[in-house]
């Protein structure tokens, strides 16, 4: 495997080598390629990415990625937006399920569903107009994108539990139409039961019934805030990993932001960038190694090693440190 490493601004600089900690302990085959990206790179140079970096990621089979800062800037090229149109990775994809001990706002903790997320168009399209008096944000919606994230939606739930809910806004925001009929259409086609719901309410059902849901597609800002939101139910945004999946590359990252004002700190929580490395390991094939990382993760929360936002005292090189050495044991 070719990956590209990208640490990225903020806590990325200290979650990613964490994470290459745990996965040069798994004794893989694997050449790292470092990308510098961001905020940092964009003062020193004035460009967050180049074409040339899109390039060296083009060359490696996918990119494991800590976070970067954006500014208020216009002119500030986005970094996250710019590697998804680029390398076409269209399906976002976020399971979200708890971590035995961590709790979230739930005692239950009987609940694991995923929230696929459309990820090249919506309101994140990237077509603006910004004025003195008025702005505006073209929201797209295609039904090449529509089709693409209702078709990757069904295969996740054909290997589940055969069960989708289609998130939208149609009853207000009329381009939400296509993107319900495509979706409809695709679980139809598949055989997949499904239900539709309104974005607003379902907001309050996610939160309130996590466990009622299982493979879950919606457009791209909804699919942004429903996923962050439900960071309550298993902890934190600490502990959510997502991937960026295309036809042909693949993009795996934290949930967090950089989180500047612990940045340099050695507190960062790396569960987050672990859990992205096993998404990363399943998505290569790599099944058993994946299986070894929750694993290793599992043991070390149990034994109380963990982050202060967790309520433990361990750093986050720490946290690193003892999972790869827990892996490194395993693997003898």
């Amino acid at each position: 495997m070719k990956l590209a490493v990208v640490e990225g601004d903020g806590i990325g600089k200290e979650v990613i080598p964490a994470t290459i900690e745990v996965l040069d302990s798994l004794g893989l085959d694997i050449e790292k390629i470092p990308v510098e990206l961001g905020y940092g790179k964009w003062e020193r140079t004035g460009s967050a990415i180049t074409d040339e970096d899109i390039s060296v990621m083009k060359s490696c089979d996918c990119v494991l990625f800590g976070a970067v800062t954006t500014p208020p800037d216009p002119n500030y090229k986005s970094v996250l937006l710019t590697i998804r149109k680029e390398l076409d990775m269209y399906a976002n994809i976020r399971p979200i399920h708890p971590l035995p001990p961590v709790k979230g706002i739930h005692e239950r903790n009987d609940f694991n569903f995923i929230i696929v997320r459309e990820n090249t168009e919506g309101l994140y399209s990237g077509i603006e107009d910004i004025g003195s008096d008025v702005s505006t944000t073209t929201r797209v919606i295609t039904r090449k994108g529509s089709k693409r994230i209702a078709d990757y939606a069904c295969k996740l739930a054909k290997n589940r539990m055969n069960k989708l809910t289609i998130v939208h806004k149609s009853n207000v925001i009329k381009s939400d139409k296509l993107f319900l009929d495509v979706c409809r259409q695709a679980a139809t086609d598949e055989g997949i039961l499904y239900m539709d719901e309104l974005v607003d309410s379902f907001a309050y059902k996610l939160i309130s019934s996590p466990w009622n849901y299982d493979v879950i597609v919606t457009t791209n800002l909804f699919g942004d805030i429903l996923s962050d939101m439900s960071g309550a139910l298993v902890g934190g945004l600490g502990l959510l990993p997502s991937a960026n999946i295309g036809d042909r590359y693949a993009f795996f990252e934290p949930v967090h932001g950089s989180a500047p004002d612990i940045a340099g700190r050695n507190i960062a929580n790396p569960i987050a960038a672990i859990l992205s490395l096993k998404m990363l390991l399943e998505w290569h094939g790599n099944i058993a190694e994946a299986a070894i990382v929750e694993e290793a993760l599992d043991t070390a929360l149990n034994m109380g090693v963990c982050t202060p936002d967790l309520g433990g005292r361990n750093t986050t090189s720490e946290v690193g440190n003892l999972i790869a050495k827990y892996i490194s044991t395993r693997m003898e």
